[in-house]
C-alpha cells in the first residue's frame, strides 16, 4: 500500500475546498485563498451531488472539472472531487483529478461500490472510500476490499459520521468506537476525517478535528467557501479560508511516543495497573455469570420467567446513582450493565431452554 499521499513531514493531510463547485469565479477565488496556506494539500469541490430529496442543487456537473484543472494549473493545488459512477470516474481521470472519493451514499451499495472499483482499475490516483450512512463497520471494510482487489495502491478511508435517529448537535454522529476499530484491523489505511459532515454546522468544527488528530488520523478534510453563507449546498457547514486558517492554527498535534525519557517507565507502570484491574474486571463478570447460572437453574425449577422488568430498573436505578457517587459518566457505566444484563438474559433463556428440552 503506497501511502505517499500523505504527508511527509508527520503532519495531517489537509483536504479543503468549497462543498460544490458553483461558478468558474468561485472555484478559482477559492482556489487562490486557499493556495496561500502550505498546509493545503487538496483542493476540493463536489462536482456531482447525490441529493436526499430533488429539485435541489445536484451539482453543477463535468463543466466543473474544467474550473478545478484551471485552479491547479493556476495555483499548483492537487485537486478532489466525489465519484460515484464509471461515467464519473471516466470524465474526472479525463481531467486529471488527483484524489476521487466514494460519499456515503454510495458506499452502501455493494453493487455500486463493486462498479466503481471495476472503473478504478489501473489507475494510480489516490482514492479514498467514506464510511456508509449507517454504522456497519463490515460494509465500509468490505467497500475498502473491493477498492483493494481492483488494485488500487493509494487507498485510504474517510470518517463523516453516521445518520442515526434523533436530534443531537451532530448532523451525523462520529461514533469513535468504529473508525477506531477499524484502524486496530487495518493500521496501514489512512484514515480522514471529515468534521463538516460530521457537525453540519460550522461551530465546533475544531472540536472534532482535534479530537481526530489525538486518535492519530492521519488527515482532514474540511469545507471552505469565499462566502459560506452564499453556498448553494450545505452552507452551515462550510467555513471562510480565513476561518479554517484560524482553526488549523488552534490545533494541537500528538506524538506517538514521547521523547522524554522517563514516559515509558512511567506509562509502563500505569500500563500494569491497568492490566491488574482488568485481571480483576474479568474475574468478577466471570463469577456473576456464575451466579447467573445458577439463577437460570432456580428460575427453570420454580418456572419463573426469565426476564425481570422490575428487577432490572431497579439494578439501573442504583448503577445511576453509585456512577454519580464515584464521579463515573452515568451513560458509561449503563451502557456496559445494559451488556451485561444482555448477556445474562440470554444465558438463563439458554439454560431454561435447554433443562427444559431435556425432561
Amino acid at each position: 500500500m503506497e501511502n505517499n499521499w500523505l504527508r511527509q513531514d508527520g503532519k495531517p493531510t489537509l483536504i479543503t475546498g468549497p462543498c460544490s463547485a458553483e461558478t468558474e469565479e468561485q472555484v478559482l477565488d477559492a482556489a487562490k485563498q486557499l493556495a496561500k496556506d502550505p498546509r493545503v494539500d487538496y483542493f476540493r469541490a463536489g462536482i456531482w451531488k447525490p441529493r436526499t430529496r430533488p429539485g435541489s442543487f445536484e451539482g453543477i456537473g463535468k463543466e466543473g472539472l474544467e474550473w478545478l484543472k484551471l485552479a491547479k494549473q493556476e495555483f499548483g493545488l492537487k485537486t478532489a472531487t466525489e465519484v460515484a459512477t464509471p461515467e464519473h470516474i471516466e470524465q474526472a481521470l479525463k481531467a486529471d483529478i488527483d484524489l476521487l472519493w466514494v460519499g456515503a451514499r454510495t458506499t452502501v451499495n455493494p453493487f455500486a461500490v463493486q462498479e466503481v472499483a471495476d472503473a478504478l482499475k489501473g489507475t494510480d490516483k489516490v482514492v479514498l472510500i467514506k464510511n456508509p450512512l449507517n454504522p456497519d463497520l463490515a460494509l465500509w471494510i468490505g467497500s475498502m476490499e473491493r477498492l483493494q482487489n481492483a488494485g488500487i495502491n493509494k487507498l485510504g478511508v474517510i470518517h463523516r459520521g453516521f445518520s442515526l435517529h434523533g436530534n443531537t448537535k451532530y448532523r451525523n454522529q462520529p461514533l469513535w468506537k468504529i473508525p477506531i476499530e477499524f484502524k486496530r484491523n487495518f493500521p496501514q489505511i489512512p484514515i480522514i476525517c471529515d468534521p463538516s459532515h460530521i457537525l453540519g454546522s460550522r461551530d465546533g468544527l475544531w472540536e472534532i478535528a482535534q479530537d481526530a488528530l489525538n486518535l492519530k488520523f492521519e488527515g482532514l478534510m474540511i469545507e471552505a467557501h469565499p462566502t459560506p453563507d452564499q453556498a448553494w449546498s450545505d452552507a452551515t457547514q462550510q467555513v471562510t479560508p480565513s476561518e479554517l486558517i484560524k482553526i488549523l492554527d488552534a490545533l494541537e498535534l500528538r506524538d506517538i511516543v514521547s521523547k522524554d525519557g522517563s514516559f515509558k517507565t512511567q506509562i509502563g507502570e500505569l500500563r500494569d495497573e491497568i492490566n491488574e484491574v482488568d485481571d480483576q474486571l474479568l474475574q468478577l463478570l466471570a463469577q456473576r455469570m456464575t451466579i447467573t447460572n445458577k439463577i437460570g437453574h432456580l428460575k427453570h425449577d420454580h418456572n419463573v420467567a426469565v426476564l425481570q422488568t422490575s428487577r432490572w430498573g431497579e439494578i439501573l436505578k442504583e448503577v445511576v446513582s453509585k456512577s454519580i457517587q464515584l464521579e463515573l459518566n452515568p451513560k458509561f457505566t449503563e451502557a456496559i450493565f445494559k451488556e451485561v444484563h444482555q448477556e445474562s438474559v440470554k444465558l438463563q433463556n439458554d439454560i431454561v431452554n435447554e433443562l427444559s428440552e431435556q425432561k
